[in-house]
């Protein structure tokens, strides 16, 4: 039988303001990255009021990180130094790796009803390929796969494999795996999760528990209420869950069905020197990141 995983520690997000002033919640960021290698930040820009969202993230470089977009209501508009631009709508996925350098934009617009919901999560690359050539993987809602289980569980396939399916991003160096998981309320779901791999949930709707084991929590607040109420702590929408080692996890719907977003990377267990939207293993490497995005030598053919 595969090991479950226990809870890390439990995170909720806090409000944040980013680019040109977009509001946002911030699941973790600079401070607790450590704990999250390879992954950098994650951040939750579900909105409905267009004043907070539509100045969105102008022109901007990056060097040395993955960035991963995921939107479920709106759209963004981006565009970037190598001539593409395009439309990101619901369900869709944008894998952008900046490797050595791309200046981009993103700009949300919202629907009809003014909602903009999204979600990006930055991954580091290791050194041997900060320096590799930019690309983007632009994946559409319709070519995520969706396995829907008999006992009602639904997931959504972006990245590796679940219940016999392969997700259509490819070929990304921190092998990850990136699912939207939905399970009724209460049903049970063990997930089998790459061994090794550094795993984390964040929940976007709805309520339950993503572990059997009552004494494995962190946030203490989170704790105290979830403490006598069922199988390991409860969590809810904006939640971020951090796993220990193990093989799989347990997801149980509470009342209402629990959604959340399974990410998992294989840690890259190297030095990290971070200022702003460029991520390298030393000062020196950021300095000079700096001083060509300055002089105009950033972006490499």
């Amino acid at each position: 039988m595969p090991q479950p995983r226990a809870i890390r520690k439990v995170f909720r997000s806090s409000p944040v303001i980013e680019g040109a002033g977009v509001h946002l919640k911030r699941a973790f960021g600079h401070r607790e990255a450590p704990l999250f290698d390879p992954f950098l930040m994650l951040d939750d820009f579900r909105n409905s009021e267009p004043a907070l969202f539509q100045a969105g993230f102008p022109w901007h470089p990056h060097r040395g990180i993955e960035t991963i977009s995921y939107i479920l209501r709106g759209t963004v508009e981006h565009g970037d130094s190598m001539g593409n631009k395009g439309v990101i709508g619901p369900g869709d996925v944008q894998w952008m790796t900046a490797g050595s350098g791309i200046v981009h934009q993103e700009m949300p617009k919202g629907n009809e009803s003014g909602e903009q919901w999204g979600f990006q999560l930055w991954a580091n690359l290791p050194a041997s390929h900060k320096m590799m050539a930019p690309r983007y993987q632009e994946i559409k809602s319709a070519e995520i796969p969706v396995v829907t289980l008999e006992n009602g569980v639904e997931i959504r396939v972006v990245c590796g494999e679940a219940a016999g399916r392969t997700g259509p991003v490819r070929d990304i160096v921190i092998e990850p795996q990136f699912l939207d998981i939905t399970v009724p309320a209460g049903v049970e779901y063990e997930h089998p999760t790459p061994p090794g791999h550094t795993l984390l949930a964040y929940v976007i709707g709805g309520s339950g528990f993503l572990s059997r084991d009552k004494k494995t929590f962190g946030h203490e607040q989170i704790a105290e209420r979830a403490a006598d109420v069922g199988p390991g702590p409860a969590v809810e929408n904006e939640h971020l869950v951090l796993f220990g080692p193990g093989q799989s996890i347990v997801a149980i719907g509470g009342d209402l069905p629990l959604r959340f977003l399974l990410f998992a990377g294989r840690p890259l267990n190297e030095p990290v020197a971070w200022r702003g939207p460029i991520v390298m293993n030393t000062e020196q490497e950021l300095q000079t990141a700096f001083e060509e995005y300055s002089n105009g030598t950033f972006i490499k053919e």
